[in-house]
């Protein structure tokens, strides 16, 4: 586990001292909660490439070449076919998340390390509920979180747009500055500690051939407090749970 604050300096584990001010933990799901060998995130990846070469009668690579132009553009997809296309959010979701979660491990160490952290605990996500239920329950998980905070809870306005999390601070009422934020992709984080919040930047162990490299990078930035390769070690010993 590599837990790297701001500065550069490599330590085996924070110091629990920073974040002994917590009361809220807020945790991405997807890439944050489980690692990308579970196969999960390609899987969603695939499925939206799908609704857009279905939707617009475009090949494979087409509609991937569409997809990422809409991400790059809008934030998410969907954001960008709410906006474009007015089409039926929810059905957007339910065809995307319409996956196999057979990879998904059960993770004893995880669930034992979030039921120790002091406080509460909820999902932020830009997926449906339904997909994060799914998959926190296949981790053995989903009874560790007070609730889940899901793209439709947001207006469908995704992460990183300070909208999301305005929403969601306001829905569950959290004082930004007793809040932790746990997420994989660097640039989601940025708001989050603007408001106040502790960030934790989740990397992969191994690189993920699924994924741009920018959404995976282990970078040092203000906005970053911690860096950690291993959520459920990086909270257990790195906290001192």
């Amino acid at each position: 586990m590599k837990a790297l604050p701001v500065s550069g300096e490599i330590l085996p584990i924070p110091d629990p001292r920073v974040f002994a001010h917590v009361d809220t933990w807020i945790f991405d799901l997807d890439n944050t909660l489980y690692p990308h060998t579970s196969r999960i995130w390609p899987q969603v990846d695939e499925r939206i490439t799908l609704y857009i070469a279905n939707m617009f009668g475009l090949d494979g690579l087409s509609a991937r070449a569409l997809q990422k132009y809409f991400y790059h553009k809008h934030g998410t997809t969907l954001r960008a076919l709410i906006d474009e296309y007015d089409i039926d959010p929810y059905d957007f979701l339910d065809f995307a998340h319409d996956i196999d979660h057979a990879g998904i491990e059960l993770n004893e160490h995880l669930g034992e390390a979030i039921e120790k952290l002091p406080g509460r605990k909820l999902i932020l996500t830009n997926g449906s509920r339904k997909h994060a239920e799914n998959v926190a329950r296949k981790l053995g998980i989903l009874d560790r979180f007070e609730d889940i905070f899901d793209i439709a809870a947001a207006n469908f306005v995704p992460k990183p747009d300070r909208r999301a999390y305005e929403t969601f601070l306001e829905k569950h009422v959290v004082e930004p500055a007793r809040a932790a934020m746990f997420e994989d992709i660097a640039k989601n984080l940025t708001v989050p500690h603007e408001m106040g919040m502790t960030t934790v930047l989740i990397v992969p162990q191994t690189a993920d051939p699924f994924r741009e490299a920018f959404e995976q990078e282990a970078v040092r930035t203000p906005h970053i407090d911690y860096v950690t390769d291993d959520l459920a070690r990086f909270l257990k010993d790195g906290l001192s749970l």
